[in-house]
């Protein structure tokens, strides 16, 4: 009794953080160490007390992997704090996770922030595996993303692609164009008009709503690697990081803009040639009397996959597209003759001639290998063991496939590090799912179900900005002296703005 009352009249936080600790100290060191004695786990590089693997991986974490995939192998047992983790970063092994063992690896941790953002993980992409996930991801297959939803949003993406020229022609009378700004806006406004029913660049709402910081936070506090996500049991961690208050405040934000669309949607009436992503969700909201009914927040849910995920893929595709192709003008000349002997003289680019655009086509083929905009797939967690290559991976264990590291691997790839297109022509692989060495969207039960429509807004963009301009980096500029630094989140853009120079080609009536 005395040492109970001598606890509590000492209980000051640090006194409380030492004893938490020792607790998981002596956790770490007696139950983890005994359950990996007994258990037939992958290959693991040293680990620390309390906090495992942690530190090994380092500010770009799908680098950090792959150097620990070199040196102990393509899967990996890691100890992240308290989450027991593998790590598979070849082809073969992303074929044993993403479709060997589809379903006991098709569910999801339950990831601090995306319980924030998604409203208790009630969207698509986090929504753990169950009757829910299964109803929400058939409506988004069969209402919002099927082909014929896609087909018809051609004349946005048209429209969209023509203000996308419009802007740049408009900047390059001013001498150096920041790329990256006016592609960001394209992203944004193709994704809002199709969402939303209207774009927010105009009258400065692209500013007023805060778009790009919105996208910013989203992307950084989804990555997947926050410390706090690691120790489920020190929830106060979040509010020591500062990660609880930026939740709070990125959410409120994005829900007041989602209120806002809502109420917008539910006081008109659409014909329905006109309908939007919301207006289809709120119908089916509406209609709905199966067994697993739409809440508002589920609605919302779903809009904020649609519109973080769908701007990010394109931008970032398209920002690293336009750089490759700058520091390797070789194949810029090859993509660009292509495409304007395909228009001719019709100086607008069609959906109908995307598909004779073979060596373009294999351009964002290298630049999806080169580049996912998700460099670590979203994490799996698995519902029952499993084995994988003769090792056992326990229930509840957290799941990463290293898309950025197959992607580069020697084994799948010649000469992996080099932007080579040409090394798609004649090849059948793809993007889309069945070829597990390029997985920039997934595969199976939990790849990304926009893969069509991804495609269809990246290409007519690329295939425009090719025919209409000649692109230079600016005087003084080599490729030498781009910096090609990564912001690591959930999706992988670059730090500095391309900044380049764009000569109208082609526009002659």
């Amino acid at each position: 009794m005395a040492l109970l009352q001598w606890l509590k009249e000492n209980s000051t936080p640090f006194f409380l953080l030492t004893l938490i600790f020792t607790c998981l100290l002596i956790k770490f060191l007696l139950i983890d160490k005994l359950k990996k004695r007994i258990s037939n786990l992958p290959p693991s590089p040293p680990m620390l007390p309390f906090i495992g693997n942690l530190h090994q991986l380092g500010t770009m974490p799908h680098i950090s992997l792959q150097n620990l995939a070199d040196k102990y192998g393509p899967i990996i047992y890691l100890q992240l704090g308290q989450i027991p983790t593998v790590v598979v970063s070849s082809a073969k092994l992303a074929k044993e996770v993403l479709k060997t063992h589809a379903l006991a690896l098709a569910s999801r941790p339950q990831l601090y922030s995306a319980k924030y953002l998604f409203y208790n993980c009630t969207d698509i992409v986090f929504s753990p595996y169950g009757a829910y996930w299964r109803h929400i991801r058939k409506i988004c297959i069969l209402e919002l993303l099927s082909a014929k939803r896609v087909q018809s949003y051609s004349s946005v993406r048209e429209e969209e692609v023509a203000r996308l020229v419009q802007r740049v022609a408009e900047s390059s009378c001013q001498g150096t164009t920041n790329l990256s700004k006016i592609l960001g806006l394209y992203a944004n406004d193709v994704l809002c008009r199709v969402a939303f029913g209207r774009d927010f660049s105009g009258k400065g709402e692209f500013q007023k709503y805060g778009f790009q910081k919105l996208l910013d936070e989203y992307q950084e506090l989804l990555g997947g690697f926050s410390v706090g996500d690691f120790f489920p049991s020190l929830e106060f961690i979040h509010s020591l990081t500062g990660m609880k208050s930026r939740l709070q405040d990125t959410s409120l934000r994005f829900d007041q803009l989602f209120d806002e669309i809502i109420n917008e949607h539910k006081a008109s009436e659409k014909v329905e040639e006109n309908k939007d992503l919301v207006d289809v969700l709120l119908e089916v909201q509406k209609n709905n009397s199966d067994e697993v009914p739409l809440t508002t927040d589920n609605v919302k849910a779903i809009i904020l996959d649609m519109f973080a995920a769908g701007t990010d893929t394109t931008y970032i595709t398209l920002d690293w597209g336009m750089t490759e192709l700058l520091m390797n003008p070789h194949v810029m000349e090859k993509a660009q003759k292509e495409v304007r002997s395909v228009v001719g003289e019709r100086r607008v680019v069609a959906e109908s001639d995307l598909h004779q655009l073979q060596y373009m086509r294999a351009v964002i083929k290298e630049i999806f290998r080169l580049h996912p905009p998700v460099p670590v797939l979203v994490p799996r967690e698995s519902m029952e063991d499993i084995t994988i290559e003769g090792y056992k991976i326990p229930a509840k264990t957290r799941v990463f496939v290293n898309a950025w590291a197959v992607g580069r691997s020697p084994e799948s790839w010649e000469d992996p590090n080099t932007f080579k297109p040409e090394r798609f022509r004649g090849s059948d692989i793809d993007y889309k799912g069945q070829d597990f060495e390029l997985i920039p969207f997934g595969a199976g039960r939990r790849s990304c179900p926009a893969i069509t429509f991804a495609a269809a807004v990246v290409e007519l963009a690329l295939a425009q900005l090719l025919y209409s301009f000649d692109w230079e980096l600016p005087p003084g500029i080599t490729a030498k002296d781009l910096d090609l630094t990564d912001v690591f989140g959930i999706s992988m853009h670059r730090r500095e703005n391309l900044q380049v120079v764009a000569k109208p080609c082609l526009l002659k009536n």
